[in-house]
């Protein structure tokens, strides 16, 4: 590569991606917080010339419950734990609150704004890695997904598996539809994606520690990594973790850990990608948003003294192809 690359993914979910562990109730600061989040996040991606990747979930695209009642796939997801299955969760109930259920208004809002790219999260906020589930019932989600989509005339070339559970059998499904890229895991044991059940406490206390503390490197990687076939596999580098009052007199290493890593792929010319939920920033909405701008203006300087340019994940998947084609 001629320049080093920031590339961001958000998981634009709402309750879909929390409706498992959390109640509204309990989450709902996070969840009324997220539209003007997602507007004070877009108006930082348009000053700082920030080009993004919001996956984003199918049912959010709904107007209302009817709507969403009406759009079943042929198989639903077939989970051992049906705690998981969103559908049992909606035929479960005669109303869904809007505002952490459906979000028209905020996905045009994105589509209207230059440089952002809006991919896709499943339909239904699909896990590919737990146990009960199977590939065909995959394959219906996204098809679902991709028609939701272009009744807004989006077309779909990137998808961010929920939970981070890419299942490397299931990538079939996605060139079948023709998107293009996914986001992988970082390497490393502690990033192996795994189902709910497989998850260790330890591994999740070490990824909070690498957050603050040079564990595992600045996961970074070159152009030329990227597999050949695709979909391509575009890697995170680091989650974005929301600000903690409680660990708020370590926000400073937290802020050095990723300004350091974005510092060392703009000199060695490689990607960094940063990934976050729109919903993190729903509460604590002035710190997060403060803590975003000093990466981006430190991106600003790594700009002019290294040339480093953002691009969101469709545009590294044309890059990628391009490079295939002249080789």
């Amino acid at each position: 590569m001629k320049n080093g690359i920031l590339t961001i993914s958000l998981d634009f979910e709402l309750y879909w991606g929390v409706r498992d562990k959390r109640t509204i109730s309990g989450y709902e600061t996070n969840l009324k917080g997220t539209e003007q989040a997602i507007k004070r996040i877009l108006e930082l991606f348009d000053k700082y010339n920030i080009h993004a990747t919001w996956a984003t979930v199918g049912f959010l695209f709904a107007k209302n419950i009817e709507e969403l009642k009406e759009l079943k796939p042929k198989q639903q997801p077939n989970y051992d734990n049906d705690n998981l299955n969103p559908y049992t969760y909606i035929q479960n109930n005669n109303e869904l609150e809007p505002y952490c259920h459906f979000a028209t208004a905020s996905i045009d809002r994105i589509n209207s704004y230059k440089n952002q790219e809006i991919g896709t999260h499943t339909f239904s906020h699909y896990y590919c890695l737990e146990r009960g589930q199977n590939i065909g019932q995959f394959s219906n989600d996204i098809e679902l997904a991709i028609k939701i989509s272009k009744q807004k005339n989006i077309g779909i070339k990137s998808l961010v598996f929920p939970r981070n559970q890419w299942n490397n059998e299931y990538l079939s499904v996605l060139d079948k539809h023709k998107i293009t890229s996914y986001r992988g895991n970082e390497k490393g044991w502690i990033y192996k994606a795994v189902n709910e059940s497989d998850e260790k406490l330890t591994k999740r206390a070490l990824r909070l520690i690498d957050s603050y503390i040079n564990i595992t490197g600045s996961n970074s990687y070159n152009l030329s990594s990227i597999n050949t076939k695709k979909p391509f596999n575009i890697p995170s580098s680091r989650f974005l973790r929301p600000v903690s009052k409680k660990l708020f007199r370590f926000e400073g290493l937290r802020k050095r850990r990723i300004i350091n890593s974005l510092k060392q792929s703009a000199k060695n010319k490689e990607i960094f990608h940063l990934w976050w939920h729109p919903h993190n920033f729903g509460a604590n909405t002035d710190e997060n948003i403060e803590f975003l701008e000093s990466i981006l203006s430190s991106f600003k300087d790594m700009q002019s003294q290294y040339e480093m340019q953002s691009l969101n994940m469709g545009e590294i998947s044309d890059l990628v192809l391009d490079k295939n084609a002249n080789e």
